[in-house]
């Protein structure tokens, strides 16, 4: 498959790369930068040019052409801006949901946040509410499509390497998980047509992943 990887220079998008290159597929990384282009072919991506904050119909359809499926890794940063976590967490999923639809590419798969369907805890601030918001939101307004979608819902996230070990299924609960292994737990869904229409927690745990994709899938049916 081709997959578009929206937010293709981030930090789980780029340790997903090789291993969708290694499963035999082609990433395309969306990106709002050129310089972006040689460290992104050197991980065996396509790099397409994607400003998601001011992309009109026109730009995503340029992107998102010739994908088979589509996986949104963007995120709003630590910035602590609360307008960004509307224009990039909310938004941008919002432009690749509709640009999917438009150009018939039916998989989608999008990492959110683990807990988001329970209001943000005050003392966190207003930008995490806000970040908390523009999760939730995404995640219903790709439920309500017509898309073939999966949503992973990542605990904390840590740099630590991958340990290949994680809890997966709806009843996960918090805890830390390494951006290595929330990249292989998304390769990992997009190998198996069973995952479309699953929304799942992924945390730090004792199961290889692609056993804890076949546990997870067990526990819903």
């Amino acid at each position: 498959m081709r997959i578009a990887i929206v937010g293709g220079n981030g930090q789980i998008a780029r340790l997903l790369h090789p291993l969708l290159v290694k499963a035999g597929h082609q990433p395309v990384a969306l990106a709002r930068k050129e310089e972006y282009r040689a460290d992104l072919e050197s991980l065996g991506a396509e790099r397409r040019l994607l400003d998601l904050e001011n992309a009109d119909d026109a730009a995503w359809d340029a992107a998102l052409e010739g994908a088979d499926a589509v996986v949104f890794a963007a995120g709003g940063g630590g910035d602590g801006s609360i307008e960004r976590k509307k224009t990039v967490d909310l938004g941008g999923s919002l432009g690749a949901i509709a640009g999917a639809t438009r150009l018939g590419i039916r998989r989608f798969v999008q990492i959110s946040a683990i807990g988001v369907d329970r209001p943000a805890d005050p003392d966190l601030g207003e930008v995490w509410a806000a970040y908390v918001a523009a999760k939730r939101d995404a995640d219903v307004a790709l439920r309500q499509s017509e898309l073939d979608w999966t949503v992973l819902r990542p605990g904390r996230l840590t740099d630590d390497a991958a340990t290949g070990l994680v809890d997966l299924g709806p009843e996960a609960q918090r805890g830390d998980v390494t951006r290595a292994d929330v990249a292989a737990t998304v390769a990992a869904l997009l190998e198996r047509d069973e995952t479309i229409g699953r929304q799942w927690n992924v945390v730090g745990g004792e199961t290889p992943v692609a056993e804890a994709v076949d546990a997870a899938l067990a526990a819903d049916s």
